[in-house]
């Protein structure tokens, strides 16, 4: 189900179809300052950013070996009337547009291209309603992802998308690249709590698809086509996001193995039991000694893997207890519950450190995040460790162990050139592995710069023609994030 607002007058209308078929994003009518000055003349003032000092520090995200380029300007709307004149005035003008939230993304979806306006959505941060009989919110996309979860929990629901930049990342940007989290395995991805959204066109039409109902299914469901497009087929302005009644507080168990396979043949059992564990991610050696350096966390170095299970359910003691007895089964050394939630805490931050820590090794990292069948995972973490000796890198592995996501960390210094070739390599190694298990290229993380061509290789030409017909639909001159995706 969608609705289509109509452009406003017929100054905005001539202004959505000025263009000829077949012209190309980045070739502005007029100068830089025609586009700075069309974009100033319908924005509140502070708006519109063109100090290049400024500019760019908008110009990436946090994706290793991405390219980025210098934006003409970038603009911080507060309303969607900001950015349906933003959208008109790239369509006018044909020019580029990247949107953006925190840029704390791993694929360089939101790298900046030459000459492109940067959307900024940050400063469109209202949580606009929460309703605990209908168990939705509804928010701008600049919210930060904490920010909801704590106001839901004072009314005692619950919004379980939770990725590790949480702190950080806001709802627009989980939208644009269909983020996961540490929750997966019980509570599913960004996608299954999206219900409904406000979208600008690139022509700056506004666009409303989806629901606020329990069930709805009327017409195709374009709401979960732009939930993962990485801003190529619209601007999310805002989102009703589906809720749950606040679980009680989990309890966390850790269980240390002597090798991967062992930990990984406790997760099979552990599923194949019927378990559902509200988090379930395990740690490599690698990873277990940098958060250690790192943190001074008291983590069991002489562990090869270090598995954490939590449940949220009515009596987690007892969960813990059956699961800890299937990882005993499966060769554990040492399976530690925890007593309290500050114990669980403390080891969850622990896995939340995971990427920090790894960083600090070399001081660079490529973030790898391939997801293979739960079967495989253990074929997955021996391939890793080959191309870690091939290749003579330091390769950590953090993983969402319930759900196959594998977070192959690559570990290098980018002030080495042999170093950062090897990296790259190694990194597109992985990727094949991946899809030789029967896997995808990303479970969370999107496509963006990085892995365009994985992308292709994924889905065939025939997949990559149908998604490059949705594009031309949505965006007939390409000026919605350019270059990303394929």
């Amino acid at each position: 189900m969608s609705r289509i607002e109509a452009p406003r007058d017929e100054d905005d209308a001539a202004a959505a179809v000025d263009s000829t078929p077949g012209s190309t994003p980045g070739s502005p009518l007029g100068d830089r300052s025609t586009l700075v000055g069309r974009l100033l003349a319908g924005l509140p003032a502070g708006s519109v950013l063109t100090d290049p000092d400024v500019t760019a520090s908008y110009a990436n995200d946090m994706a290793s070996f991405c390219p980025a380029g210098a934006p003409a300007a970038v603009v911080l709307p507060r309303t969607v009337e900001d950015v349906q004149h933003v959208m008109r005035t790239a369509t006018a003008l044909r020019v580029p547009v990247v949107p953006q939230g925190a840029r704390t993304g791993l694929s360089g979806a939101a790298n900046a291209t030459d000459g492109c306006v940067v959307l900024s959505l940050t400063k469109m941060d209202r949580i606009l309603e929460i309703n605990p009989v209908d168990r939705v919110a509804v928010v701008e996309p600049g919210v930060v992802n904490a920010t909801l979860s704590r106001a839901v929990n004072e009314h005692g629901l619950y919004y379980p998308p939770d990725p590790s930049s949480w702190e950080m990342c806001t709802i627009g940007g989980n939208i644009g690249t269909a983020s996961g989290g540490l929750c997966c395995v019980k509570y599913g991805v960004t996608a299954e709590y999206v219900l409904g959204l406000d979208v600008v066109l690139a022509d700056g039409r506004l666009m409303s698809t989806g629901r606020r109902t329990a069930k709805g299914v009327a017409g195709y469901d374009l709401t979960r086509l732009f939930v993962g497009s990485e801003g190529s087929l619209g601007i999310v302005v805002k989102a009703v996001l589906g809720l749950r009644p606040k679980p009680p507080e989990q309890l966390v168990l850790a269980a240390e193995f002597a090798s991967a396979s062992a930990a990984c043949d406790a997760i099979c059992r552990i599923m194949e039991g019927g378990h559902v564990p509200s988090l379930l991610e395990l740690m490599d050696r690698t990873t277990v000694k940098a958060v250690n350096d790192l943190a001074h966390m008291g983590l069991p170095e002489s562990t090869e893997a270090l598995l954490l299970a939590a449940f949220d359910t009515t009596d987690p003691a007892a969960d813990l207890a059956a699961v800890g007895a299937l990882c005993e089964a499966a060769g554990a050394t040492q399976v530690v519950p925890a007593e309290d939630a500050a114990e669980s805490e403390l080891l969850l931050q622990a896995r939340r450190l995971a990427l920090t820590a790894l960083e600090a090794v070399k001081g660079t990292t490529m973030i790898d995040d391939v997801c293979v069948p739960r079967s495989r995972l253990g074929d997955m973490l021996e391939g890793i460790d080959r191309v870690a000796a091939k290749y003579g890198l330091t390769i950590g592995v953090c993983a969402h162990a319930g759900d196959g996501n594998t977070h192959p960390t690559v570990c290098f210094d980018a002030q080495d050139p042999d170093e950062s070739r090897r990296a790259r390599e190694s990194f597109d190694e992985i990727m094949a592995l991946g899809l030789e298990l029967g896997g995808t290229i990303t479970g969370e993380h999107g496509v963006g710069v990085l892995k365009k061509e994985w992308l292709a290789r994924e889905i065939g030409p025939v997949g990559l023609e149908m998604q490059r017909a949705v594009k031309e639909v949505f965006d007939p001159l390409g000026i919605l994030n350019p270059g990303k995706l394929f």
